[in-house]
């Protein structure tokens, strides 16, 4: 079977043209492979056309707008999901586009697909006496507890992503005062931050149970399952809402309706703002290209809008409360009206 142009400009795309030419991660082309894995089934679901079938002129604008709109409807997606699988597709359909002229126009009608507004969200973060909760409801009497307690108390203290945790391995963490821990982002870029001497202490302990004949291999993963395999992102998550459950029950009052392994980086980055470190070192430290990306904790902390407000602008408002809300008649007549 000779392979379709498709196939052939979407298989030099993810093997040559993205980590050899682009330099991405191998996080990032996974999710453009699962947006491509998702195109092809919804055109073997809804089409009946096999993967093997799949050439480029089937690929037409309106056919990428049914598959975005198949995302939402019948998957369920988010509008952020599909948002993000339709800059997958523009991504590849850009680069097919400087490798055939023979599709040009095919590849810019699709490259003018606009995204989907999303729904303006608030941000999701706990409070201090919230973090506190969670890490309380670990019992550290099992070596998974142990495990547990240093997987969550690092993602807070290092505000880490998810996937950062994932791939972690045992000499990315220097025990040596000041502690520090290197983390590995997007773009494969590295970062170190410094650790709270307690969170350093947790590793340190937590490595000589787990890891006790380490002698600085490199690539050995900090945290693994019973498989002795590294902890996926879903496996991480797991373990956060099995504690954000037992936290909940005992202080429902700290617990958002929803909180995610992303939400404990959150919740690190409002407690440094909130203590008053600058902007741009919360900018650095997590690992933010851009300071308008860090911006967005100094716009939701209302905490410090109003504490600013009250140390720079004087009250004028009286305390006092007026008089004529003593005649009861007057008010039961405004309140009538």
């Amino acid at each position: 079977m000779n392979p379709t142009c498709f196939a052939r400009y979407m298989s030099k795309y993810l093997t040559e043209y993205l980590p050899g030419i682009q330099g991405v991660s191998y996080n990032t082309i996974a999710s453009k492979r699962d947006a491509y894995i998702l195109l092809l089934k919804y055109l073997d679901d809804t089409q009946n056309i096999k993967a093997e079938d799949v050439d480029i002129p089937l690929l037409s604008r309106e056919t990428i707008i049914k598959y975005l709109e198949w995302l939402e409807k019948s998957r369920g997606s988010s509008v952020s999901t599909r948002n993000i699988r339709l800059a997958a597709i523009k991504s590849l359909f850009s680069y097919i586009q400087t490798q055939t002229p023979d599709y040009i126009y095919q590849c810019q009608q699709i490259l003018s697909i606009p995204r989907k507004k999303e729904p303006g969200h608030t941000l999701e973060y706990l409070t201090v006496e919230g973090i506190k909760s969670v890490l309380n409801a670990v019992e550290t009497s099992s070596r998974t507890g142990l495990r547990d307690l240093t997987l969550l108390s690092l993602m807070y203290d290092s505000a880490a992503r998810v996937q950062e945790i994932a791939d972690l391995s045992v000499n990315d963490f220097r025990a040596e005062k000041p502690s520090t821990l290197r983390l590995t982002g997007k773009g494969s870029k590295t970062r170190i931050v410094p650790l709270m001497s307690t969170t350093s202490d947790l590793v340190s302990k937590y490595i000589s149970i787990y890891h006790p004949s380490y002698r600085g291999e490199y690539n050995v993963p900090l945290f693994s399952n019973r498989k002795k395999e590294k902890l996926t992102r879903a496996g991480i998550a797991y373990i956060l809402k099995k504690y954000v459950k037992i936290a909940r029950e005992k202080q429902p009052d700290l617990i958002p309706e929803i909180v995610s392994p992303h939400g404990l980086r959150h919740s690190k980055s409002m407690h440094m703002l909130q203590a008053g470190v600058p902007l741009i070192y919360i900018r650095d430290f997590l690992g933010h290209s851009e300071i308008s990306t860090t911006e967005i904790y100094a716009r939701c902390d209302s905490e410090q809008k109003r504490k600013a407000i009250e140390n720079t602008c004087p009250s004028i408002t009286k305390s006092e409360t007026p008089m004529w809300q003593k005649d009861t008649s007057l008010l039961g007549w405004l309140q009538s009206l």
